[in-house]
């Protein structure tokens, strides 16, 4: 299974405000720290005991236009260090329509980036959907999407993960 222990990587700016989100103060594109070199090898260094299961990107929002080339180089050498640790993202982003659809056809590093996460949570929080026996995510609108799957298959049809317990 993916899930156990995991490092989380937290970025700032999100364009989305969900109502009812858990961490509105990553929001602000200034919010936090600076992510230095120094704090890449902090999270590359905390992947690496045996018990810790895989990455798992979070926000604000991972996939924003001005995160991704931030991330790029820390979940490239963490899927070369560790190539059997998934990657999660979570965004509010739709992953076949704005991702695949938008950013992918118009931005390199959105298919740089894709090519070292394993699994993408997609879909703005809902809080009216909001739901507390989903695994992995926080409302019935979102999805888990297995990202190799769905861009090694020819149409790049969306592939959703099947290890979902119900």
């Amino acid at each position: 299974m993916d899930h156990g222990v995991r490092v989380s990587l937290f970025v700032s700016g999100c364009p989305h405000h969900c109502k009812g989100c858990f961490n509105a103060e990553a929001w602000d594109y200034n919010y936090g720290n600076t992510f230095t070199e120094k704090v890449e090898e902090e999270v590359l260094e905390a992947l690496k005991p045996d018990y810790i299961k895989g990455l798992s990107l979070l926000g604000g929002e991972p996939l924003d236009i001005k995160n991704q080339e931030g991330l790029l180089d820390v979940v490239k050498k963490a899927k070369e260090l560790y190539p059997d640790k998934p990657i999660w993202c979570y965004t509010g982003y739709l992953f076949d329509e704005q991702v695949m659809g938008e950013m992918a056809k118009n931005n390199e590093t959105t298919n740089e980036l894709l090519k070292y996460i394993d699994y993408v949570v997609d879909g703005q929080f809902m809080e009216e959907l909001k739901n507390p026996k989903l695994q992995f995510r926080g409302s019935e609108n979102q999805r888990i999407i297995d990202v190799q799957k769905t861009l090694n298959n020819e149409n790049h049809n969306l592939v959703l993960w099947d290890k979902l317990e119900v």
